[in-house]
């Protein structure tokens, strides 16, 4: 491994929780309908999206947050795309994404290393 491979965490999370916290701006920006049980998943989507996507930018709780995101993506490729034999190719790489910072975890440049105990 050289140098920089533990700095691949901080671009990689760049690149998955910049376009979840711009599908989730995008989700409230279209509003949210009337109380139900599609409401609380659509408000989970929410919290992915957004919530999840702030906490993997700044680099705290990374790898709860990249699992959540890449159960959501799974589901949404099985339920959503393969059904209606439409392209997945995003959600496929941000599956791969979310998996690839369930591995590497936060990396040296972020705010959640600074609340980890020395080993």
């Amino acid at each position: 491994m050289n140098s920089l491979a533990p700095y691949a965490a901080f671009f990689m999370r760049l690149a998955v929780g910049g376009v979840f916290l711009s599908h989730g701006l995008d989700r409230i920006q279209g509003g949210i309908p009337s109380l139900s049980l599609g409401t609380l998943v659509i408000l989970l989507v929410i919290a992915i999206e957004t919530v999840g996507a702030v906490c993997v930018l700044l680099g705290i709780w990374t790898r709860v947050w990249a699992t959540a995101m890449a159960v959501f993506m799974a589901v949404t490729i099985l339920t959503d795309k393969l059904p209606h034999h439409a392209n997945f190719e995003l959600q496929a790489l941000l599956l791969a994404g979310a998996v690839t910072l369930m591995a590497l975890g936060d990396g040296p440049l972020s705010i959640g290393i600074r609340f980890k105990k020395a080993a």
